[in-house]
C-alpha cells in the first residue's frame, strides 16, 4: 500500500493518536480519522442498549418496514460477535441491513467484557451455536465476526470442532497473524493472547485438514488497529478462505459501512468464496 504524502499540521496528533506506520498523510486519511471519531461518539451513545443480552426465540417475526420476501430456499441462521470491550450494540446497522435483505434469523451474542481467555470465550461461544441450531431447527449458521470476536469464532471453527455448526465465517478487521498496536495494554491477558507468536496464535496455525467452514476475511488498509495491516488476512494452507480488501474505512467503520455490509451479504449468499463480486477489481473501495 502507498500512501500519497501531504503536508498538514495535523500530522504530529494523528500520529500520536493512530500510532502505526504512517508514511504520510492523505485526504483518504483524514475522511477516514473523520469517520472512525464520528461513529466511535455515536456508539458510545448506543452502547448502554447492547449491555444486555438480547431475548431469543425460535421463530422471529419480520420486521414491520421489511417487506416479505417471496418463498426461498431457508437460509442459516447469521450470529453477530462483537469486539474487544463491546456488545452487541455495534451490530445495530448491520443487523438492519441484512434483515432488509432476506435474513430471517439473526442473533448478536455478548461475551462478558471481563472475558480474559480466547479460549474459554470460544467454548461458550460452541455452546451458544449448538442451542441455536438446536432451537431454530439449522444444522449449521454463519457467523460474522469484529475484531476479537472474528478470533474466538476462528479458533472455535478450527480447533474446538466448531467447522461442523459454521458454514462460513465472516470476519471484520481480525487480528488472525497477532497485531502489535497498543504495547501498553499488555497488562490485560486477553490483549496478550492477541500479540503475534502467543499461544492462540500459535495454534491456529497448526494444521486444520478436512476443515469445513468457509472464511471471508475483510481487511482494511487504514485500519489502525491492526500492525501489520495484513494480519486480518486469513493465512492458512488448509483453510478455505478468501481476503477482501477494503479501502477507505478504519476499524470502527467495518461493522456500520453500507458498501461494507453489501460485502457481507454477498459472502453469506454464496458457497464458493472465491466468486466473490468485490475482489474483482482488487477490493472494496468505499471513499
Amino acid at each position: 500500500m502507498k500512501v500519497t504524502e501531504a503536508a498538514s499540521p495535523l500530522l504530529p496528533l494523528c500520529q500520536r493518536l493512530f500510532p502505526t506506520k504512517l508514511a504520510g498523510l492523505s485526504v483518504a486519511l483524514l475522511k477516514a480519522t473523520a469517520l472512525e471519531l464520528a461513529i466511535l461518539a455515536g456508539h458510545l451513545l448506543l452502547y448502554p442498549s447492547g449491555i444486555t443480552q438480547e431475548r431469543r426465540t425460535g421463530h422471529p417475526l419480520p420486521s414491520p418496514d421489511v417487506a416479505a420476501p417471496l418463498p426461498t430456499e431457508a437460509k442459516p441462521p447469521v450470529v453477530l460477535l462483537h469486539g474487544f470491550i463491546d456488545n452487541r450494540s455495534v451490530f445495530v446497522l448491520l443487523r438492519r441491513n441484512l434483515a432488509q435483505h432476506g435474513r430471517q434469523h439473526i442473533e448478536s451474542l455478548n461475551y462478558s467484557p471481563l472475558t480474559c481467555d480466547i479460549r474459554t470465550a470460544a467454548e461458550l461461544l460452541g455452546r451458544h451455536i449448538e442451542e441455536i441450531c438446536e432451537r431454530t431447527g439449522h444444522e449449521r449458521v454463519d457467523i460474522v465476526g469484529h475484531s476479537l470476536g472474528g478470533l474466538i469464532a476462528r479458533y472455535y471453527v478450527q480447533c474446538l470442532g466448531g467447522d461442523s455448526h459454521v458454514r462460513t465465517l465472516v470476519t471484520l478487521g481480525t487480528p488472525h497473524s497477532g497485531t502489535r498496536v497498543a504495547p501498553l495494554m499488555n497488562a490485560h491477558p486477553i490483549v496478550r493472547q492477541m500479540r503475534p507468536g502467543s499461544a492462540v496464535i500459535e495454534e491456529l496455525t497448526g494444521p486444520a485438514p478436512g476443515c469445513r467452514t468457509q472464511f471471508v476475511s475483510f481487511w482494511s488498509d487504514l485500519d489502525h488497529l491492526m500492525d501489520p495491516l495484513e494480519t486480518a488476512c486469513v493465512e492458512h494452507p488448509d483453510l478455505l478462505a478468501q481476503n477482501v480488501r477494503v479501502s477507505g474505512v478504519g476499524h470502527l467503520a467495518l461493522p456500520v459501512h453500507p458498501a461494507v455490509a453489501t460485502g457481507i451479504r454477498q459472502a453469506l449468499d454464496i458457497e464458493m468464496p472465491g466468486h466473490l463480486s468485490v475482489v474483482r477489481s482488487g477490493g472494496l473501495t468505499v471513499a
